[in-house]
């Protein structure tokens, strides 16, 4: 039968399993690929050609959407409308030319925002013709059987058909935070939200045990889906709210600016419409168009090359905040240390290889289902005695509240439950000790002995798990059997630590960037752990005294202090907002009890292999859980920030000086001083090679501390280096008008060979804080530029020149024109040298 429309599966969670594979062509063993293929056809999902072009031409026309887009446009109209045939194609060209170029930019930033998804979508496994396989999570559709593990994001809105030991984390549904119990059954269609336990949701994820579910809504049909068309929100980093901030002060002033121009050559009974299209180039001259268009590019351009240094960019803007970063903090497993557990030994209480403890311990390995981790894959290794592998009857998964994992089998002499895990957590639930002559006797005259035993191991470097057993007569197990065990000895697991790890650590030091650990792993491994990657005298402290701390207090500890150890989950969390007072923190994780501690950091970063809602929650991921990768990443976040202030400073300081001149300049000659299709054409001109910025070479000191925005220091820029550009513009007007004797014509001429030329060259003084000769500017830069300097010095020889208001400079002229671009951009290399030294807190 065909499948029932999602629309009519409303109030799902009052039905059991069987109605729904009846209303859903569905089954225990799946839906067939065939199937699902047919149905992702008719639904859409599949077909992207189509919406690649709609996606396009939305995009074009996107680009002459802005406020100045559509002056420029009204301009058009006017000059058609009063029959001025040359500034209608000259502004149409300079429209259109600004649009193509700009789309052509933002078209391919979208690829490769588009190819950061496809590499980090989320994957899930189903049951499709009765066979596990992995799909994209956007390939599925109702009636699909999901298959869940411990850590797995939830793809879509599901009816539970199966669940051991379930718990979901449904916080960004229902803001509770403690984790959800989850089973199978059917319940009354009224329940609330928080009470409906055989309900998976999207957006959600996985705490603890395993589950079979069966998909009942997809995408936008989803609660969640609901839930984001209706509020969803974008929350702005530092960087973005500078910028926006910025381009809106800016904005204010080339406003009101433009209005006492026009308002003043009005009065000065200058026409009408030369005066509006005079006031309207200003504007647009002025205004920080290209910020957004510069900024999406270098981000763009930044993710580009981080993906070749093997980092996901997962949030775009993240990239500026990457530069910002001062403070790392992460686990040691994977990043100091290899992260390739290796079994030292296992041994009995006290400290003797045993095999029966190494039986009990392959065992639960072998037989658990839930959350997959590196120390059950190291324990699947070890040889033991060749005999069948007991029958498995039961699974409480491991979770981060018990941190432990309990198994129970069928042996040859009967049922028997074994519990692997943290120490003190497997410790506290034993009252038995298994000795040495395989008898058994009360733990607590050996309390102190097994205690001093795992310290011993500590102070070796070695990670500890412990195991214990007890014969049961049931054959269902839940956590209320993990009571009254036998302790029967300890897992020792060596991670050894990272060939190259201090060579690493010295170039994060480099660039500013402290490191501090933050682990599960008790202090005395801390310790060592410490000692080996060269941390002298290591400050750490436990999670145990994290709980005795004040809020004040810790903001002051947590500076001093080199490694956290035996952190629960949720401390990790109060230990990164604590470290975001002083620093602009990045954290590394990779597992569920890291995703607190992702969320919570100015960067949260994760690993390709990680579990899926640490992937979700991070803002980078890596393809390798390697610092050095970090450290390439954290120095293009650096180089990205710096490219986008270059444009900020042209902004700030040439191209608002030189357009506040010639506003000025405009109230005083009987004659504009420049025509406003030459003004545009300045723009134009001067813009081409800007967009280039993006891509440029960055000093290497500009790389090696934090890049923080800093609004102080852009307005003292744009205050010294707009008077100085002013006070170059007016030297060139006092020459033209009193030395060389300019007519109208030669002046104009002479005014926008000047201000390109100047606009054009001084970025490659303010693209360095050094003298520019000491820096390598990109070669496109540096080409586009020439380029822009030909055409702005060939321009008044075209024969299209006298439609633009250009005549042919005389030779002295031109010579005197250069002469003081040469003299201005030398001054101006001697103030940003001065200006950098005096205020370097950028």
């Amino acid at each position: 039968m065909p499948p029932v429309p999602t629309s009519n599966l409303k109030n799902f969670w009052q039905y059991d399993s069987n109605y729904w594979y009846q209303k859903l062509n569905s089954s225990n063993s799946g839906i067939s690929q065939v199937f699902a293929t047919r149905l992702l056809q008719q639904s859409g999902k599949q077909i992207q050609n189509e919406s690649r072009l709609k996606k396009d031409i939305q995009l074009f026309f996107n680009q002459f959407k802005s406020p100045l887009m559509l002056l420029l446009i009204g301009a058009v109209i006017l000059s058609a409308f009063l029959g001025d045939t040359s500034d209608v194609f000259i502004i149409l060209f300079i429209v259109l030319s600004t649009g193509l170029l700009s789309f052509i930019q933002e078209r391919n930033a979208g690829r490769v925002i588009e190819k950061l998804q496809s590499m980090i979508a989320l994957k899930s496994n189903v049951i499709r013709d009765g066979k596990e396989k992995e799909i994209l999570s956007s390939e599925l559709i109702p009636g699909d059987v999901i298959l869940f593990n411990a850590g797995d994001m939830i793809p879509a809105d599901c009816l539970i058909l199966e669940a051991t030991e379930l718990h979901a984390n449904e916080a960004s549904l229902t803001g509770e935070s403690y984790p959800v119990r989850k089973s199978a059954g059917a319940i009354d269609e009224s329940t609330e939200l928080t009470k409906r336990f055989n309900c998976l949701w999207e957006g959600t994820n996985i705490v603890s045990g395993t589950a079979k579910a069966l998909v009942i809504y997809t995408g936008a049909d989803t609660l969640f889906g609901s839930i984001s068309k209706s509020a969803g929100t974008n929350v702005e980093t530092a960087f973005e709210k500078g910028i926006k901030d910025f381009g809106f002060f800016l904005m204010k002033i080339t406003l009101v600016l433009s209005i006492v121009i026009l308002v003043v050559n009005l009065l000065n009974h200058e026409s009408a419409i030369q005066s509006a299209l005079f006031a309207l180039a200003i504007a647009v001259g002025m205004a920080p168009e290209l910020l957004p268009a510069i900024t999406t590019i270098a981000m763009s351009a930044g993710a580009k090359r981080l993906i070749a240094k093997k980092v996901i960019v997962k949030k775009l803007d993240s990239i500026q905040n990457l530069g910002e970063v001062n403070l790392l903090c992460t686990d040691k497993t994977g990043t100091i240390t290899e992260g390739a557990i290796k079994i030292s030994a296992v041994v009995n209480f006290s400290g003797q290889e045993d095999d029966f403890v190494k039986q009990l311990a392959v065992w639960n390995a072998k037989l658990e289902s839930g959350y997959t981790n590196p120390i059950d894959e190291a324990l699947k290794q070890l040889s033991v005695p060749n005999e069948p592998l007991p029958k498995k009857l039961g699974e409480v998964p491991y979770d981060f509240i018990r941190k432990r994992l309990s198994i129970a089998l069928a042996t040859e002499s009967g049922n028997m439950m074994i519990s692997k895990g943290s120490f003190e957590n497997i410790l506290n639930i034993c009252t038995l000790i298994r000795l040495n002559s395989n008898t058994t006797e009360g733990i607590q005259n050996h309390q102190d002995a097994i205690k001093k035993q795992f310290e011993s191991f500590g102070t070796q470097g070695l990670r500890v798990i412990a195991v214990s057993y007890k014969v049961v007569q049931s054959e269902m197990i839940s956590k209320d059997n993990e009571t009254e065990m036998i302790f029967a000895g300890f897992v020792l697991l060596q991670d050894p630590i990272k060939s190259g790890i201090r060579e690493t650590i010295n170039e994060l030091n480099k660039l500013k960037v402290n490191l501090k650990i933050i682990t599960g792993d008790n202090k005395k491994v801390a310790e060592t752990i410490a000692s080996q990657i060269g941390i002298e005298q290591p400050l750490v402290i436990t999670g145990q005294d994290l709980l005795n701390t004040s809020p004040e207090a810790l903001r002051q500890l947590v500076k001093r202090v080199h490694i956290f150890a035996e952190v629960e989950p949720q401390q990790k969390e109060r230990i990164i907002q604590a470290l975001r007072k002083s620093y602009t923190v990045a954290y590394m994780g990779d597992g569920i009890n890291d995703v607190s501690a992702i969320t919570a950091a100015d960067v949260g970063i994760s690993v390709e292999n990680a579990v899926d809602v640490a992937r979700e929650a991070a803002d980078f991921v890596l393809m390798e859980k390697d610092l050095m990768v970090l450290v390439d990443g954290i120095k293009e976040g650096r180089r990205t920030f710096a490219n986008t202030l270059k444009y900020l400073y042209i902004s700030t300081g040439s191209t608002f000086g030189n357009m506040c001149s010639m506003a000025a300049a405009s109230l005083i000659l009987p004659f504009l001083p420049m025509l406003p299709k030459q003004i545009l054409l300045t723009n134009f001109l001067t813009d081409f090679p800007f967009l280039t910025v993006a891509s440029d070479n960055v000093d290497p000191e500009q790389v090696e501390k934090p890049g923080k925005w800093n609004l102080k220091l852009i307005r003292n820029y744009m205050v010294i280096f707009g008077i100085h550009s002013s006070l170059f513009d007016i030297i060139t007007f006092l020459t033209l008008l009193y030395v060389l004797k300019a007519n109208e014509s030669e002046f104009q001429s002479g005014w926008f060979i000047e201000s390109i030329l100047s606009e054009l060259f001084i970025l490659f003084i303010i693209r360095t804080h050094k003298n520019f000769f000491k820096s390598k500017p990109s070669r496109y830069l540096l080409l586009l530029s020439l380029v822009g300097m030909i055409l702005t010095i060939g321009l008044p020889y075209t024969p299209f020149a006298q439609d633009i208001g250009l005549v042919p400079l005389p030779l002295i002229n031109l010579g005197i024109m250069i002469f003081i671009v040469l003299v201005y951009l030398i001054t101006a290399d001697l103030l940003k040298v001065w200006f950098f030294k005096k205020y370097r807190t950028a």
